[in-house]
């Protein structure tokens, strides 16, 4: 290893080339300042890599295998199909680079530096970066901690041999003939899902009484019946215990109901959160960097930490860990520290499950708006009834618009249903807007398309609908 004693001189220094990260990077390089981004795995983060792009990947080629099972309904007739996974793994990692070498290209058109390595604190402006080849040392104006999360390992449950995280799931050499999974939340969800969708067996052991437990409960049930009704068990109220495995399969041992019970399966998938990457080496206890309890670094409103220079955005700071999130904060940390007055406004994160179907949030729920003494009124208008849905025979789901009865105002939007993930943004503007259900009633929606759902919907709300009693 080649050691640098000098300090080279940088305004900003972003640690993590993830969705935050190399968003960060580029608004700030935009912005003209001089960029330096580390990641000690690769550019595009967790996110592109191992993790919502591969994951998506994946999901839209079990759909489209599946598809050949329902084609019957259009009047088409088509052979048996087959599944050769390992192009289905080729067709993921193509995606995969494409759209980390699309990154890597608009660091080199922004100007933005980028290396390899890991990157520890030595003072409050100054770090050492370090692979296997040099270590070089950088002194920095500003800083942005973007370090990302990793799965939670259960001490029950280490990851390795049959036992993988939502990292492993993603690159296993064929198509398991059963899995287990533990955690019914959206990763849970989408990846035990998607493997159904080729045929697996699916177990999903969930500790609360329903899956998917951010979204509310009338749209998780559909998701559920939808699972049951393709090879996939759904256990809740369940705790799993311990795991025994073999070079073959893995035994998995859980509790539901004060009654022990045991599932055996090729596999064992843990999915039960994840924990924020600042117990590294990154030293923020050596500069005093504030934080939690859980680990999450306390940042004011422009995720600004209690060191007036150093910022941290994404998964290691309050609220979802979703890459949309991180990708807004990194866009207004960049623009704080070249002076400009932007601050966080979370009223309007909206949160996804690839599902099928596809469940998406937005805003307040029906509860949470009541909580606040708000007089609430709802609009919910099924897809069974849309024109496009019944098309496209997707009628399951529905749009659901929360609002304030008394001014109007859109407060929170949920959609289960296909291509819900797209719709949503429609609702998501309204509320970052501030618009009431008149406005999106003057707002002429194309038909036949499923973006009517949500006219539909807010007709509803006003006491008019046009096509339901």
């Amino acid at each position: 290893m080649v050691v640098d004693d000098v300090y080279q001189d940088i305004d900003t220094l972003v640690i993590g080339a993830g969705p935050g990260g190399y968003v960060a990077a580029i608004r700030a390089a935009q912005l003209g300042q001089n960029v330096l981004v580390v990641d000690k795995e690769y550019v595009g983060g967790v996110c592109l890599n191992v993790g919502c792009i591969p994951s998506k990947a994946l999901i839209s080629a079990s759909h489209q295998y599946e598809s050949h099972s329902y084609a019957s309904a259009f009047g088409i007739e088509v052979g048996e199909s087959k599944v050769d996974f390992s192009k289905v793994q080729e067709f993921k990692n193509s995606v995969v680079k494409k759209l980390t070498g699309g990154v890597a290209s608009l660091f080199k058109a922004n100007k933005v530096q980028y290396l390899q390595g890991e990157v520890t604190f030595i003072s409050e402006n100054e770090a050492r970066v370090f692979n296997d080849q040099e270590s070089l040392r950088y002194r920095f104006s500003n800083c942005i901690i973007a370090t990302g999360s990793r799965p939670i390992e259960l001490k029950a449950f280490p990851f390795g041999g049959r036992i993988v995280s939502s990292k492993g799931a993603l690159s296993l050499p064929e198509i398991p003939k059963s899995l287990v999974v533990i955690g019914g939340g959206y990763i849970g969800i989408e990846l035990g899902q998607m493997y159904s969708k080729f045929g697996t067996k699916i177990t999903v052991i969930e500790g609360s009484d329903a899956i998917l437990p951010g979204f509310d409960k009338d749209m998780s049930s559909i998701v559920a019946k939808k699972l049951k009704s393709t090879n996939v068990d759904i256990i809740t109220g369940a705790q799993a215990k311990g795991a025994e495995q073999t070079d073959k399969d893995v035994t998995v041992t859980y509790t539901v109901d004060d009654k022990e019970e045991k599932v055996t399966a090729d596999y064992l998938l843990v999915t039960v959160g994840r924990r924020p990457n600042t117990d590294n080496k990154l030293g923020l206890d050596l500069i005093n960097v504030k934080m939690t309890d859980r680990g999450l670094v306390e940042v004011d409103e422009q995720c600004r930490t209690n060191i007036p220079h150093i910022y941290a955005i994404g998964d290691i700071i309050a609220g979802p860990a979703l890459a949309h999130k991180a990708m807004y904060e990194g866009r207004v940390v960049a623009e704080a520290i070249s002076g400009q007055p932007s601050v966080i406004d979370y009223k309007c994160v909206p949160a996804v499950c690839f599902s099928d179907p596809e469940c998406a949030s937005v805003g307040l729920s029906e509860k949470e708006a009541m909580d606040k003494g708000l007089n609430v009124k709802v609009g919910k208008f099924p897809f069974a009834i849309n024109a496009r849905a019944m098309s496209l025979n997707a009628n399951e789901g529905f749009v659901k618009i929360v609002s304030d009865a008394d001014s109007g105002l859109v407060l929170g939007a949920h959609i289960v249903g296909l291509e819900a993930s797209n719709m949503i943004a429609e609702l998501a503007l309204a509320i970052e807007m501030g618009a009431t259900l008149e406005d999106i009633a003057l707002t002429i929606h194309a038909h036949p398309t499923l973006g009517e759902i949500v006219l539909e919907a807010e007709e509803v709300a006003l006491g008019y609908p046009i096509h339901t009693a």
